[in-house]
């Protein structure tokens, strides 16, 4: 006997308008407005993740969004490497998951006319706390001998520096463009002593960008956590192939003029001097020591853990952190090897 309730649900089923399911919202976090950390959104235009809702969040604090993610109001955050040590001594959970660029040049130490570095004892200096420009004003004056302890240290991001360089307040500044451009054409006689470009400072790795997640994004939704690591380096791949469409597409998103993002993501698929360099994924496998084969720069397969505690170190003499910590408790490199190991590869050069 036919069940008249069960026809009637049927005829209802094929009346009715499916229901679409929702897709599983990843919240992904950009640290500053910045091309190398945006590859996510072209994964987002371009469908490379299409399973996932992905909602891009720019924060332009730093800080601000180590927070949320250490919250789980995001997942994902690409932000610089240098701040690894401090999730570890926190204990947020926060993992780095994957090398992504080092600074191949954007990064400057910039003096003021006449100044050289044997005049640096008791003169101001302009670097950000506790980011990568602190880093690099302090490799850079113990590579010339100078006690970190012998300079006054005036926390100022790139913009706040370049008036009282101007000004003559300070010494010596950290800067990056437009902001190296804009002091060395208004101060004759300014000069940049050191950039991240120099072989010794690219082989450290410290001036790295990276990729951080929630721990426990990782750790539950670990599909997830892989899909969105596999987009960014799916994205970064749509990029070679589709430079100039990608650079409008950052363009947008990071509300930058397009000569801009040109300026520091170049225009060949790959890298630019004085910009950034942008690791494949083969390259960035193997600075997280999941494959063979030698990374870019001499900074030597699986270094990633080295880095952290290089960085730790740094943190601890200038006076921001007080002891070292296991770099393991702020790496996982695990995502990477699965995505390897399911035969994901990905290598190449820059386009002529």
């Amino acid at each position: 006997m036919i069940n008249k309730f069960s026809v009637a649900a049927a005829t209802l089923a094929l009346t009715l308008p499916a229901i679409a399911v929702a897709k599983e919202q990843i919240n992904i976090g950009v640290c500053v407005s910045w091309p190398g950390y945006a590859m996510h959104e072209i994964a987002r235009q371009k469908g490379l993740a299409d399973d996932y809702d992905i909602n891009m969040v720019i924060f332009d604090d730093p800080l601000g969004g180590h927070a949320a993610l250490a919250a789980g109001q995001l997942d994902v955050y690409e932000c610089t490497g240098d701040y690894t040590p401090l999730a570890i001594a926190r204990g947020s959970g926060v993992v780095n998951v994957a090398f992504t660029n080092p600074s191949y040049g954007v990064d400057h130490v910039i003096l003021a006319p006449d100044v050289d570095v044997s005049d640096m004892k008791g003169q101001r200096i302009g670097a950000p706390q506790a980011y990568i420009g602190q880093l690099l004003m302090g490799v850079w004056l113990d590579s010339k001998g100078v006690s970190l302890e012998q300079v006054e240290w005036v926390n100022l991001l790139a913009d706040e520096a370049v008036g009282p360089m101007l000004s003559g307040d300070l010494a010596a500044a950290y800067l990056y463009e437009p902001w190296i451009t804009k002091v060395m054409e208004n101060l004759p006689g300014s000069s940049s002593a050191v950039n991240t470009a120099d072989p010794e400072m690219l082989k450290t790795g410290i001036f790295m960008d990276v990729v951080y997640m929630n721990g426990d994004f990782v750790a539950e939704r670990r599909d997830a956590a892989k899909a969105m690591l596999k987009a960014r380096f799916d994205a970064l791949g749509w990029w070679h192939e589709n430079t100039a469409e990608g650079n409008e597409i950052l363009s947008e998103f990071l509300k930058w003029p397009l000569a801009d993002v040109e300026s520091v993501i170049g225009t060949n698929g790959k890298f630019l001097n004085g910009g950034i360099y942008m690791y494949d994924f083969n390259e960035s496998a193997q600075v997280c020591g999941v494959m063979e084969g030698e990374p870019p720069f001499d900074i030597g397969n699986g270094a990633m853990k080295d880095v952290v505690a290089s960085i730790n170190d740094w943190w601890v003499r200038l006076g921001l952190m007080t002891e070292t910590h296991d770099p393991e408790a702020g790496v996982d490199c695990s995502l990477m090897s699965d995505l390897m190991a399911s035969g994901y590869s990905q290598s190449f050069a820059a386009r002529e």
